[in-house]
């Protein structure tokens, strides 16, 4: 059943049946997190950005949970020891899609400053500032715009990975084929596949406004519930380990 609800649910089942790989992960990303805030502090760009391609690239850095939740529907246990033999296999089609990922990432962070830069009344230095001068301004505009052309451009990148970066730790095909397969989920479900976004988006942002520290359940949460999403969309055969194309 295409349901992004069940899908959380089924996450959670999985997250609460072997925690310790998902908790690594999300202590991992929250730290990551953290020091990203610690060291862009006052460079409201620099943060923009490195939150940009954190957030964007987080699902291919998330892999190892989609092999979790693999195995759990095969009967078995995945450690921690797989998940790293996962990462070490290097596959190239994750690198190139990740690499890929962060272009889009670092399109929108170019874009997101232009449209600050000509519109602000006010030079953006700091994160109080993009609050103060954008956010929090009662005219309506700029940052209703703002939110408009991010989500613009966030939607093709959503299209593109939906399926498309399970589907490759899950069957051996080339990533084009991969990300054909998920415009073709969007384009077959659009409905549940925008509530979808709009449930990783609410839950990210709840992990973002505990100062990081709800990410350390809402990651694995995600990405568990990412690989159920990829379950139900695609109509493939049992599932086969990893290899290269």
């Amino acid at each position: 059943m295409v349901s992004p609800t069940r899908w959380i649910e089924r996450g959670w089942e999985d997250l609460r049946a072997n925690p310790v790989p998902g908790l690594v992960h999300g202590l991992a990303l929250a730290v990551f997190g953290w020091l990203l805030v610690w060291l862009a502090r006052d460079r409201f760009w620099l943060l923009a950005g490195a939150f940009s391609g954190f957030l964007i690239v987080a699902p291919v850095l998330a892999t190892g949970l989609y092999h979790v939740s693999r195995e759990r529907a095969a009967g078995r246990k995945a450690g921690l020891r797989e998940v790293l033999a996962l990462w070490r296999s290097f596959d190239g089609r994750l690198v190139r899609f990740g690499l890929l990922l962060g272009l889009a990432g670092t399109g929108w962070v170019m874009t997101s400053a232009g449209l600050i830069t000509l519109w602000s009344p006010a030079p953006i230095l700091k994160p109080l500032d993009f609050f103060r001068h954008v956010v929090l301004v009662k005219e309506v505009g700029l940052f209703e715009v703002w939110l408009l052309v991010g989500s613009l451009l966030a939607a093709p990148v959503f299209a593109s990975s939906v399926v498309a970066i399970p589907m490759l730790v899950d069957k051996s095909v080339p990533v084009s084929m991969a990300v054909t397969a998920s415009w073709r989920a969007v384009a077959d479900h659009p409905g549940p596949l925008v509530w979808w976004a709009v449930l990783i988006s609410m839950l990210v942002g709840l992990g973002m406004l505990t100062a990081l520290l709800g990410l350390v359940v809402v990651i694995p949460l995600i990405a568990h519930a990412s690989w159920h999403a990829y379950r139900d969309l695609t109509a493939f055969a049992p599932s086969a380990p990893v290899s290269a194309p």
